[in-house]
């Protein structure tokens, strides 16, 4: 697999994202439900937006991992939260995330009215090998 980044500018460089990956000669595609604070046992989290946050990147990366892939190799994530201004407050949590992981994708962040019960945050990525 090949990946090239497109960013015809570098002010999205300190947001941890870019403009566009493109990939060639892919193995998979894994595309990944929007992942959340939800525990082993399905019961959704009621913490804060911080541990929420937490345990959403948790179990994104368990369903990665046990699809045999890699977080370096997201080239697409959709944040979905019912709060920017909680989430900005946590956002180191994030991007130390994806610079352990040198994740290099195309992301959209969208602000929603609410989401499944209790939850504040879901990420949804598309994964490639």
């Amino acid at each position: 697999m090949e990946k090239r980044i497109i960013n015809p500018w570098t002010w999205q460089n300190e947001r941890s994202y870019v403009q566009a990956v493109e990939v060639t000669k892919a193995e998979g595609t894994l595309y990944v439900s929007g992942q959340t604070a939800i525990d082993d046992d399905g019961k959704s989290s009621t913490g804060n937006m911080k541990t929420q946050l937490i345990q959403a990147i948790q179990n994104l990366e368990k369903v990665i991992i046990q699809a045999g892939y890699e977080c370096k190799n997201i080239v697409r994530l959709n944040v979905y939260t019912t709060s920017s201004e909680e989430l900005f407050t946590s956002f180191d949590v994030f991007q130390n995330w994806v610079t352990q992981h040198n994740i290099k994708q195309a992301s959209t962040l969208l602000e929603v009215k609410s989401l499944f019960e209790t939850l504040k945050i879901e990420l949804e990525a598309t994964v490639v090998k």
